[in-house]
């Protein structure tokens, strides 16, 4: 039955395009209350959707971690152990190691137990604004790098991507609005020349500057880009690097650990 309801969940929030975290406990050493197998789906605010994972001795650590997953989209695998297993392998409770993170179980069972975090995200959002032949290509190109486009119709959420490319037509009025989405990233599509003109439009009309200096434009990056889709190009590139942010930042701090 637990099962079933776990398996339905996830259905229902993929179908809806909801975020979530599947939690699995993967193994267990003396009495543990979940065993192997054992699933849970965490939603957004920490709490547990369906299944079970056991109870109190596991369960803050390995919701801490859910919530931690579905922030930065990195699976973890949370390993909850009695506090002198720990200290036999000189490991503290919160320590990462080797790609696992320790947790301690204060509960009488004093058994341990691996449970493996798994985000679950709905693919990141690109709304475009405008149907100018930059648009039209953006909507076309963008779902091969794994954005789901939306017309700028649509309701704005945090995490979204936002491109205005209106070439001329209510170009104030849509990235007004684009910017009060207070999305991850806000783009225009034309001239430097041109952005700095509605920047300072903008800014007359009430628009703060904090929003405002967060806007990139022009937008892409500079590859020399002349036709529509090489433009739209250099804007999926750019969102790619926004995107893989966190990795680029794991790679650098790798490479200077190791110098």
């Amino acid at each position: 039955m637990v099962a079933a309801e776990v398996g339905d969940l996830i259905a229902a929030m993929t179908r809806r395009a909801e975020p979530f975290a599947l939690a699995t406990v993967v193994r267990t050493v003396s009495a543990t209350a979940a065993k192997p197998g054992a699933k849970a789906v965490i939603l957004p605010d920490g709490t547990v959707g369906a299944g079970w994972i056991g109870g109190g001795c596991a369960r803050g650590a390995v919701l801490r971690a859910a919530r931690a997953a579905m922030a930065d989209g990195r699976p973890r695998l949370i390993s909850v152990q009695p506090e002198d297993v720990l200290q036999a392998q000189s490991v503290a409770a919160g320590e990462v190691r080797e790609g696992i993170e320790f947790a301690r179980n204060a509960c009488a069972s004093r058994g341990t137990m691996d449970v493996f975090v798994e985000p679950v995200l709905p693919p990141p959002r690109l709304v475009v604004w405008g149907a100018s032949p930059v648009a039209a290509a953006l909507s076309r190109l963008a779902p091969e790098f794994g954005f789901a486009v939306a017309a700028g119709s649509v309701s704005e959420r945090p995490g979204d991507y936002i491109v205005v490319s209106t070439q001329g037509r209510g170009d104030a009025e849509a990235l007004k609005a684009a910017l009060a989405a207070e999305a991850g990233y806000t783009a225009f599509v034309g001239s430097t020349a041109k952005v700095a003109a509605l920047k300072s439009a903008l800014l007359t009309e009430g628009v703060p500057a904090s929003r405002l200096e967060r806007l990139r434009g022009p937008a892409g990056l500079d590859i020399g880009a002349v036709t529509p889709e090489e433009i739209a190009l250099s804007i999926i590139a750019e969102m790619v690097r926004e995107r893989r942010r966190p990795v680029l930042r794991d790679r650098l701090a790798g490479e200077g650990m190791s110098d």
